[in-house]
């Protein structure tokens, strides 16, 4: 075992950087020289943000041929994660004797936000909704046509869009022709009060929100949108200008990447006057928030119709999937009969908050945590469909 002319020789295969909240691969090659099948028990130093603990793995090593173990991780924090080294401790196949190496040096990888995701949900950036699919279109007021090309003029054209200097070249009626405007501006607008801070399987609800922002903006750059982020606290956050060019899904990941938050009380008075300063254009705000209580709800709703009245404003709030379980669960003693009440109480208020923000011309959609990103991209879709922006 101590022989110096044997070698062994441990390298952890990694990506510089992981998805949160999906699983993410890692490699570890091995190799040895020594002249017996090796018994090689492998503790790997896991950042301190997985908090494991029994992670040893024992694998039994034939002699010159190489070898890979693989496993799998799910980070639920964005941020710097240090991996140490890889201890193998080494062992003869009677374990009379075990030596202690070292392999895999100590290096950094960063958690983004769901990345993964978008090839997942790439498809739905993809979709034509029809009418016969239930969406209906929307009447517009005024124009919103973006120039396209110039053609020859045919019969039936609309002769207010003549081209009189293109006809004197060409010596023949010639006309423009317009699309429907594609370049619309779509906001995420993401809530880092208190409110966001609850779990729902191991991952805050601030960061559903933030996958589900990667995604959803992915899928209107795809559908020529530009795509922009604002984030919001107690004091402003965040703000990357709608755009579509080439490097702004990049520059939208690294904002939400950054995103830190110490969950403090969200003031929607600073996010009116940043959205009316700021924000020039008419545009869709898919606002991610949540509301525990039709009372506090009812505190923001002042500055929520002030800003649907200049934009176009989608009140995305989360379901508490565990209080609607509790509500469908039959109660038989006193005790769960008046939890059975309580749980259904707060389901309803919610529902009941989405018929208020409706019933104000805001639209509102109430979501399983699970369910974000699908619902949301949905939604937009459906938007899109209409023609509503």
């Amino acid at each position: 075992m101590f022989f110096p002319k044997h070698k062994f020789t441990c390298s952890r295969i990694i990506s510089n950087r992981f998805s949160n909240s999906d699983q993410n691969a890692v490699t570890l090659m091995l190799w040895h020289s020594y002249p017996l099948p090796l018994r090689v028990d492998l503790i790997e130093e896991l950042p301190e943000q997985f908090q494991e603990r029994g992670n040893k793995k024992t694998q039994h090593y034939s002699r010159n041929k190489k070898h890979s173990l693989q496993y799998l991780l799910r980070p639920v924090l964005r941020g710097d994660y240090h991996f140490g080294h890889t201890v193998c401790l080494l062992s003869s196949p009677l374990r009379l004797v075990q030596r202690r190496r070292l392999g895999s040096q100590p290096t950094v990888v960063k958690v983004y936000p769901s990345f993964l995701q978008l090839r997942q949900y790439q498809l739905l950036a993809q979709t034509v909704q029809t009418k016969e699919q239930g969406a209906k279109q929307m009447r517009k007021i005024g124009h919103s046509l973006e120039f396209d090309h110039i053609k020859e003029y045919v019969s039936g054209d609309d002769i207010r869009a003549m081209n009189w200097k293109a006809t004197a070249r060409q010596a023949s009626l010639m006309i423009n022709s317009f699309v429907d405007e594609r370049s619309q501006q779509v906001y995420c607008v993401i809530d880092k009060g208190r409110l966001m801070k609850m779990p729902f399987d191991g991952l805050s609800l601030m960061d559903y929100a933030i996958n589900s922002s990667l995604v959803l903006s992915n899928v209107a750059l795809t559908r020529q949108d530009r795509a922009g982020l604002i984030t919001f606290s107690h004091k402003g956050g965040e703000f990357v200008v709608a755009d579509r060019k080439a490097g702004q899904l990049k520059l939208l990941q690294e904002a939400l990447y950054r995103i830190n938050t110490e969950f403090y009380e969200s003031d929607y008075e600073k996010l009116y006057l940043q959205v009316r300063s700021r924000i020039k254009q008419r545009s869709l705000l898919i606002l991610f928030t949540n509301f525990e209580s039709t009372s506090g709800m009812r505190r923001q709703l002042p500055y929520l119709r002030q800003m649907a009245r200049h934009h176009l404003l989608l009140v995305v709030f989360f379901e508490n999937t565990e209080l609607a379980a509790l509500a469908q669960n039959p109660a038989n003693t006193l005790e769960e009969v008046y939890n059975h009440t309580i749980a259904g109480k707060f389901v309803f208020e919610k529902k009941m908050m989405v018929k208020e923000l409706m019933h104000h011309g805001i639209m509102a959609l109430l979501t399983p945590p699970e369910q974000l990103t699908v619902q949301t991209v949905n939604k937009y879709v459906e938007l899109k469909t209409r023609q509503a922006i």
